[in-house]
């Protein structure tokens, strides 16, 4: 299936995908980072899925999301009559529970389930053994109890049934992991949990304050924002995957499974922006647990508990999304240099006391020490906030993104009333400023560059007026913004940068889809420049590339017209929020 056939449930500690075939392909517990007990999705049926769908029958008529909730109905219609299932995580209790729902709308439709369960990403057969009618399986670590009222059947290293549902009939499953060495889990009743859950998550979305014209995808991108922190810790996941490929078939096969500070920072914004004020006090409690220590040490990303070792490694049992390999888990990058996260992290938190989170002493300390480090560093090349894995450079955005730092200090100081070393900010902010001006502008072409002396161009410079670097009506801006429309743009969407033998700045081979959150960031500032019409055909261009339930991954393929990269992708749905936001 392609990736936009994916749906989303989860928890807010884990996540699974649901196909449109009712099969759950990925599912890693008992957290995002876990390793997976389905991982269809990155080999084949060997490697573990749950289907449940009429026998002979492929893909769904139908499916949507239960308004304003994360609980997935599935519909097919089939010669017999027509059947429903119920997909959710409830909310946690004690342990990780799955339950799918089948019910019988009108007709009589015969079902098959089957399933098997493949732990540790795919490597590991549990053994599986029946108690008073129920499955338990255990490899090593995982143990795993499914529930149902139907009957299923072991053979293969896998379990089906056949069932029929008349309209008004259920059955039932549930799924509970918990750790091998601990005695059976309390089994849930799955009515009781779809009436929680879906209680939990209409109250979470009555607090949502933006009512413009957007919001059935603005509310469904902040239900896929919450989805994805992990609400024991407050830390933020940037997709629930790994290695969904960048390019089919390609190496740009990454591990999205962790807390990156820009990520986090700028969904933060995104929340505080539509009324959601406790999952900024939340996260910024995760951030002075996860960053404590030596400025010098910060990380770009953390685990969601604030894991600082990450180590990447290949899974080389496992084929990869339409044979794209390797699959990596782990991310090697989070040991790399980005001056932007100072930036984003100090803009962050000004923004969320603007908007109403009570002051913080220890957060201040903590901002300032960074400021410290930043001061004597933001002169130095770095990777860039694409994570490049080719050489350092002075790339614009991140010195831009210093510059953010420092203006976010001074104001905190002369708006909220902290004390510190201000006009030493002002004077940072002033060389920032002026060296990017002088070095990171192409006078002969009228745009800034993707670093010092490239005649590159770079998506994220879009982002100069909208973080305020420079007024939107400055012909610098303007010429930038009309230079990457004519050089990156590709049917209409927009490429994070140039990729190609004689551009190494990433140190890959291979292409890539367009980025979807540059697309986002041309429509926002195509509005900031008075372009407003054409940001409105550019947005409602890159909604109509969500899937049949809202969800949008890290890019599109304009040459496949489908989705690439993992998914749900949390930075897309950022920038969705951002624009209609700003569009209205």
């Amino acid at each position: 299936m392609r990736i936009e056939d994916y749906a989303l449930i989860g928890d807010m500690q884990s996540a699974a995908l649901v196909g449109r075939d009712g099969s759950i392909d990925w599912l890693c517990l008992p957290r995002f980072d876990s390793p997976s007990c389905f991982a269809k999705l990155l080999g084949d049926e060997s490697n573990g899925f749950w289907r449940l769908a009429p026998t002979g029958h492929e893909m769904a008529t139908r499916r949507e999301y239960v308004k304003d909730t994360l609980i997935l109905e599935t519909y097919w219609e089939t010669p017999t009559g027509t059947v429903k299932v119920v997909d959710f995580m409830p909310p946690r209790h004690a342990n990780p529970d799955l339950v799918r729902i089948v019910e019988g709308v009108s007709g009589t439709v015969e079902m098959t389930a089957e399933i098997r369960i493949r732990f540790d990403y795919g490597r590991i057969i549990p053994w599986v053994r029946r108690f008073d009618g129920h499955l338990h399986a255990i490899g090593g670590p995982d143990s795993v109890w499914i529930h149902s009222s139907a009957h299923l059947k072991g053979g293969g290293y896998r379990h089906t049934g056949t069932f029929t549902v008349s309209a008004g009939e259920r059955q039932t499953f549930v799924f509970t992991w918990h750790p091998s060495h601990e005695p059976e889990p309390e089994v849930v009743d799955p009515d009781e949990q779809l009436d929680e859950t879906r209680l939990i998550w209409e109250e979470w979305v009555s607090h949502c304050e933006y009512d413009g014209p957007w919001r059935d995808a603005v509310v469904r991108s902040l239900i896929t924002l919450k989805a994805l922190t992990f609400s024991p810790t407050g830390g933020i996941v940037a997709a629930p995957t790994t290695s969904l490929p960048e390019h089919l078939g390609g190496v740009r096969n990454w591990d999205y499974r962790y807390c990156w500070l820009r990520d986090a920072a700028m969904t933060l914004d995104a929340l505080t922006d539509s009324g959601y004020i406790e999952e900024a006090g939340s996260w910024r409690d995760w951030l002075l647990r996860a960053i404590a220590g030596r400025p010098e040490d910060l990380q770009i990303m953390y685990g969601v508990a604030g894991e600082r070792r990450l180590p990447e490694m290949t899974l080389d049992w496992l084929r990869g999304y339409e044979d794209s390999r390797p699959v990596r888990i782990g991310n090697g990058a989070a040991t790399q240099f980005q001056l932007d996260v100072y930036g984003e992290v100090v803009n962050c938190l000004y923004q969320a006391r603007k908007k109403g989170l009570p002051p913080d002493d220890h957060a201040w300390s903590i901002v300032r020490r960074l400021m410290d480090f930043l001061e004597h560093n933001w002169n130095q090349p770095d990777e860039g906030l694409w994570e490049v894995r080719g050489p350092r450079r002075h790339f614009v955005h991140s010195k831009v993104m210093a510059w953010v730092a420092a203006d976010r200090v001074v104001r905190v100081v002369e708006e909220l009333g902290r004390t510190g070393p201000v006009e030493r900010w002002r004077a940072m902010r002033d060389r920032i400023h002026a060296e990017v001006c002088d070095k990171g502008f192409d006078p002969v072409r009228g745009t800034f560059t993707q670093s010092y002396g490239s005649r590159e161009l770079d998506a994220a410079l879009l982002l100069i007026p909208i973080v305020g670097f420079l007024p939107p009506e400055d012909p610098r801006v303007v010429g930038t913004i009309e230079a990457i429309e004519r050089e990156l743009k590709v049917d209409g969407f927009v490429l994070r940068y140039p990729v190609s033998e004689s551009n190494d700045v990433d140190g890959l081979p291979g292409a890539e889809g367009a980025f979807l959150a540059c697309s986002f960031w041309l429509a926002e500032a195509l509005t900031l420049i008075g372009r407003k019409d054409e940001a409105m055909d550019l947005f409602e261009r890159l909604l109509a590339l969500t899937n049949d339930v809202g969800l949008l991954a890290e890019e599109y393929g304009v040459a496949e017209g489908r989705q690439l990269g993992n998914f749900p992708q949390a930075f897309t749905h950022i920038h969705l929020i951002r624009t209609a936001h700003a569009l209205s």
